[in-house]
C-alpha cells in the first residue's frame, strides 16, 4: 500500500516562503500525475498544482506565479515551493494523485501571519 508523507510546513509571515516536500513508500510517483492540494478551515479541498509525468505542470489561478511543484525521481518525491505567501495560503497541504488515487497522508499545516 502506498503511504504519502507530507513534510515542511510551518508559521510564516506574508510574503515569505516555504518549501513542502511529499514522499512516497510503496510506488513510484513518477509514473502519475501528482498533485497539491490544500484544505482551509471550513472549507473544501481544493487542487492547486500538478506534475504529469513527462513534468508539464498547471497551477490554479489563485497560486500563478507564486507556487511551483516539481519532482525528483531519484528521491521519489513531489515538491511545492512557495513564494509570496498570503494569508489566504493558510491551509493543510497534502499530495496524491489527481484521482485522489493514495490513502491521503496526514498532510503539514502552513499558516501565513503576521
Amino acid at each position: 500500500q502506498v503511504q504519502l508523507v507530507e513534510s515542511g510546513g510551518g508559521l510564516v509571515q506574508p510574503g515569505g516562503s516555504l518549501r513542502l516536500s511529499c514522499a512516497a513508500s510503496g510506488s513510484s510517483l513518477s509514473i502519475y500525475t501528482m498533485g497539491w492540494y490544500r484544505q482551509a478551515p471550513g472549507k473544501q479541498r481544493e487542487l492547486v498544482a500538478t506534475i504529469t509525468s513527462g513534468g508539464s505542470t498547471n497551477y490554479a489561478d489563485s497560486v500563478l506565479g507564486r507556487f511551483t511543484i516539481s519532482g525528483d525521481n531519484a528521491k521519489n518525491t513531489v515538491a511545492l515551493q512557495m513564494n509570496s505567501l498570503k494569508p489566504e495560503d493558510t491551509a493543510i497541504y497534502y499530495c496524491n494523485t489527481v484521482l485522489g488515487w493514495f490513502s491521503w497522508g496526514r498532510g503539514t499545516q502552513v499558516t501565513v501571519s503576521s
